[in-house]
């Protein structure tokens, strides 16, 4: 059951297999087929890398707006804020895209590539042990 949300952040022009590498990694234990949807900001749209990455793998490719991801609190960083108007991208989509869930894999940077994950609400909710 694909039951998480991964967060993703880049400069411009990386390339696919920075993003395999960078993904992979973050993933550890869990597999890709465990991931239901890859989540980035907005102005990321057009990055041929994010695009080739997902359809690769068949994963859908959600985008938000920096005024949703503004909402979300996260871990900030200056950079990102100066260059994006945000305070981070990972972080704050994989949890808008997880339907309310938590982070379960904090912000991962690896050689131009932000990762995170959040494990969907639903998930959360239906492992809950009813004793």
């Amino acid at each position: 059951m694909r039951t998480i949300a991964v967060g993703i952040g880049c400069r411009r022009g990386v390339s696919v297999a920075q993003i395999e590498a960078a993904v992979h990694a973050a993933l550890g234990a869990l597999s890709l087929d465990d991931v239901r949807v890859i989540a980035s900001i907005e102005s990321k749209a057009g990055e041929a890398a994010l695009l080739d990455f997902c359809t690769r793998h068949a994963l859908p490719l959600r985008l938000f707006t920096a005024a949703q991801i503004a909402g979300v609190e996260t871990s900030a960083s200056p950079h990102v804020q100066k260059h994006l108007d945000v305070g981070g991208v990972c972080e704050p989509c994989a949890l808008l895209a997880s339907h309310g869930g938590r982070i379960v894999v904090t912000k991962t940077v690896a050689d131009g590539v932000t990762v995170a994950i959040a494990a969907d609400r639903i998930t959360l909710n239906t492992s809950k042990s009813h004793a």
